[in-house]
């Protein structure tokens, strides 16, 4: 029996496709970063330069990649971002050294600012306002299966077969998204796109890039302390230097104006504190797995994910616990149950029972999904129609670039326990630290929370029009 699909939801499944490969992607290497340290030769910890170095190609392409679309026609820009993908995942599966995969990460997360972004607007272009939410389920579909199957995925190839093979089998899967791509996606683009602002992306993509690679290099086995440290300051400078333009400029590629907004002041500025450990419990949490409790690549994949069970279970939950109890009181406790959540999973010691681990990972899973959930919504609950285009960007390089420092943070911390306890081997003591202090930066967040209104984002939690 053949199922007929309507013509107007193909394009969104073929979005989704391509969004569940990087979704995959994305999720499916934490398990596997041990074994790649290992066959580089390097400490399990520095790795985390690839992890951060595809966060970087993320954020930084995103605020480009709407007028890259109306420049060069939607569904070509799809495509290209697919082939960019597909690209930089074979070069992961060829690197034979931490400095080739790192800049393979890079090209891999550029294919993937484009993708991600560029599909949306294909779908809100192609999809009749009728069948919108259902298109927009079919996104849905990438965000909860990936987290869930991506570890599980990764385990297995890397215990039972090769890491490498994680990046090949996106080949096959990228051929057949450009090709259903070409063969149903109708092109499209506006007729005129304006001036990019070259000087703004010139100056917050290097400032953002060279800060958080720097900080992610002060391990120093990959350049002097020295050299990482002038990598990040000089950053810092020009962030600096992007922040005093873009007071002055006419339209600035990331419009800072939309921080005096306080719900986006909020969502975007207390939001990176919090999202600073969410960044890094998906780095360490493997890492203590394995590195400190001698797990099994497979067995660390199957607890960590956990967590996405707990942040499924919150979508069902999340808008009757802001509609009973408003954003600022959600906000400000749950970031110290999320605080508390994140920390306790410092504190495995080898013969914790395997269920008592996959509970604390699943609560790990659940305060923090509904706090980062709260904080989307709120971005948007005092923007107008007009700006949501440029407020998401703005929102969503600050996002990724708090996840990427989350990381950096996480393993300075734990290399720096590490040296200072003077053993040769990882053991599950020098995680313990760095968990305590990614839960502290949850809390962080909540005097920037409680200093907002009591009824601020009202018409969103009860679900007013």
């Amino acid at each position: 029996m053949r199922v007929a699909i309507p013509k107007e939801l193909i394009a969104p499944l073929i979005v989704a496709f391509a969004m569940f490969m990087e979704s995959m992607d994305a999720n499916v290497i934490a398990t596997s970063l041990p074994a790649m340290a290992r066959d580089f030769g390097r400490d399990p910890v520095v790795i985390q330069i690839g992890v951060i170095s595809y966060v970087v190609g993320l954020g930084i392409f995103i605020p480009i990649c709407g007028w890259v679309a109306d420049r060069f026609g939607a569904r070509p820009v799809f495509q290209s971002a697919i082939g960019v993908f597909v690209a930089g995942s074979l070069l992961c599966a060829a690197s034979l050294s931490l400095e080739m995969f790192t800049v393979a990460r890079f090209v891999q997360g550029i294919g993937g600012a484009m993708m991600v972004p560029v599909g949306r607007i294909i779908i809100f272009r192609a999809v009749p306002r009728a069948d919108f939410v259902r298109a927009m389920n079919y996104l849905s579909i990438p965000a909860l299966l990936g987290p869930a199957a991506g570890p599980v995925l990764g385990g297995f190839i890397t215990t039972y077969l090769h890491w490498r093979l994680i990046f090949v089998i996106n080949v096959p899967f990228g051929v057949l998204g450009i090709w259903l791509a070409r063969r149903f996606i109708v092109n499209s683009r506006e007729p005129h796109p304006g001036r990019l602002d070259w000087l703004g992306f010139v100056l917050s993509a290097g400032g953002g890039a060279s800060f958080l690679l720097g900080l992610s290099l002060l391990g120093g086995e990959i350049i002097s302390q020295r050299s990482a440290l002038v990598t990040s300051l000089c950053g810092a400078a020009l962030i600096g230097f992007y922040i005093l333009y873009a007071k002055r400029a006419t339209r600035p590629l990331l419009e800072l104006r939309f921080l005096r907004i306080p719900t986006f002041r909020t969502s975007v500025g207390g939001g990176s504190l919090f999202r600073i450990g969410l960044g890094a419990l998906p780095f360490l949490l493997p890492l203590t797995l394995q590195e400190g409790l001698g797990m099994s690549a497979f067995r660390s994949g199957l607890i960590t994910c956990g967590s996405a069970f707990g942040s499924l279970f919150v979508k069902w939950l999340a808008s009757g616990v802001l509609r009973r109890f408003g954003f600022r009181s959600v906000l400000t406790y749950n970031a110290a149950f999320s605080a508390l959540a994140i920390a306790v999973c410092g504190f495995f010691v080898p013969g914790t029972p395997t269920w008592l681990i996959w509970a604390v990972v699943l609560f790990s899973g659940f305060f923090p999904s509904l706090q980062f959930t709260a904080l989307n919504a709120l971005a948007y609950s005092d923007i107008g129609l007009p700006d949501i285009g440029r407020a998401t960007s703005l929102a969503s390089v600050v996002q990724q670039l708090s996840l990427g420092l989350g990381v950096a943070v996480g393993g300075l911390v734990v290399q720096l326990t590490h040296h200072l306890s003077g053993r040769a081997a990882f053991q599950w003591t020098d995680f313990a630290p760095a968990f305590v202090i990614i839960g502290l930066f949850s809390l962080g967040s909540i005097p920037v929370t409680r200093r907002m209104a009591a009824d601020a984002g009202a018409e969103i939690a009860r679900g007013r029009r």
